[in-house]
């Protein structure tokens, strides 16, 4: 990629992780677009840019329970933006903020827009259980085919980790060892949504949600709200203000749907391979040059199967890796610093962008106790079904 070409995150603003309305059955009183309008206007005051300035908005569609319909129109209406490039919302599972971002990123890197928004809000806890359940089940294999037999998304994950287990040896407590060491990144991360430590035992304890996957092996229903702000890196050199650069992009597709339709390996994740090795190539790096990763990882199986699948561990490695401590606080693998979707907290469609915020504060020096030292590169991936698809992004501190 041409370096003077590369897109630059100059400003970023997001809510903590969790709960925002009553766990009673009372109609929460607020809106979700009064949510996110803040953390935008604070995203935009922080550099002085002014909302004619942006040309490029790109939002994560809604979950279900949002009132607000035309969602994306009546927000730029709302906060006087008037987008002259792209107004969109873009939804496609766990990748959507991903695409997001991308999009965004898109319009800047073809001269379209100065500056572009990546964004979106979702609260899910407003909504009832069953709907939420309905549409993951609808989303899981075939509508006429396993989503008749209550296959959810969790399941597909539980498929993973009896596989792995039979295939590798590794023991439960080894995976389990993921969900311990994410609270001991996330008790440093004022975003996070669970900061108290967690012991192997309390893991282990846990009733099961879908077996072996027990309940804190799985994360919880989340909101949030987040908005990252976009230009070229001449643009934010101008600006003056610290930024980091995306320096390489990898996509891929196995071409399945979940878990799919005739015999392979679900557990392989090809998609994070080529996806990861095709940024990798584009920013001219090699894994041993990346300071952390951020990796899209719904359940404690999940996170040690994208890992193995990036590189940074072999075929049944990465549980022994997060047991050892390779991947916590001190460790020389540093993986979901930000405490990942278990303990960050997981608002599906937004969780790509928390993890490229987390990127983006590692590497200027923002992060506090969980800093990274001397932190100069990341990756971040992100996938939709089970990592049938996969979105990667190599980020930078500039030179």
């Amino acid at each position: 990629m041409n370096v003077a070409e590369r897109v630059a995150i100059v400003s970023a603003s997001a809510t903590p992780v969790g709960r925002l309305t009553p766990r009673d059955d009372r109609l929460w009183d607020g809106f979700d677009h009064d949510v996110l309008g803040g953390v935008v206007l604070d995203a935009l005051g922080q550099i002085g840019i002014a909302n004619h300035q942006i040309g490029s908005v790109v939002f994560t569609a809604p979950p279900p329970p949002t009132r607000q319909l035309g969602f994306a129109t009546f927000m730029c209406a709302q906060l006087g933006l008037r987008p002259n490039a792209q107004l969109a919302q873009v939804q496609e599972m766990g990748i959507t903020g991903g695409l997001a971002f991308d999009q965004a990123a898109s319009d800047i890197l073809l001269g379209r827009a100065d500056y572009a928004l990546a964004l979106g809000v979702a609260i899910q806890s407003q909504g009832d259980a069953t709907q939420a359940m309905d549409h993951s089940l609808r989303v899981v294999g075939d509508v006429d085919f396993q989503s008749p037999f209550g296959m959810t998304p969790i399941a597909w994950y539980a498929f993973d980790m009896c596989r792995y287990l039979h295939e590798t040896g590794v023991k439960r407590e080894d995976i389990a060892a993921v969900a311990c060491k994410s609270r001991q990144w996330s008790a440093s991360n004022p975003l996070a949504q669970f900061r108290e430590p967690l012991s192997l035992e309390q893991v282990l304890s846990q009733p099961p949600v879908v077996a072996p996957l027990g309940r804190l092996d799985v994360p919880a229903r989340a909101d949030g709200a987040i908005c990252l702000v976009l230009c070229t890196e001449r643009r934010a050199q101008a600006l003056g203000v610290p930024y980091v650069v995306v320096s390489g992009r990898g996509f891929a597709s196995e071409g399945f749907h979940q878990i799919g339709d005739h015999p392979h390996d679900m557990t392989a994740f090809p998609a994070a391979t080529a996806a990861t090795r095709r940024a990798l190539g584009e920013a001219g790096k090699t894994l041993d040059q990346l300071d952390l990763a951020e990796l899209y990882a719904p359940c404690t199986i999940t996170e040690v199967l994208v890992s193995e699948a990036c590189g940074f561990f072999g075929r049944g490695e990465g549980a022994i890796a997060a047991r050892e401590g390779r991947t916590a606080p001190g460790g020389d693998t540093p993986i979901n610093t930000s405490g990942g979707c278990l303990a960050r907290g997981h608002p599906p469609s937004l969780t790509a962008l928390y993890g490229l915020l987390e990127l983006r504060e590692q590497l200027l020096g923002l992060a506090g106790d969980r800093q990274i030292n001397a932190a100069e590169c990341g990756l971040h991936v992100c996938e939709l079904g089970n990592y049938n698809a996969a979105l990667s992004h190599i980020v930078e501190r500039p030179a």
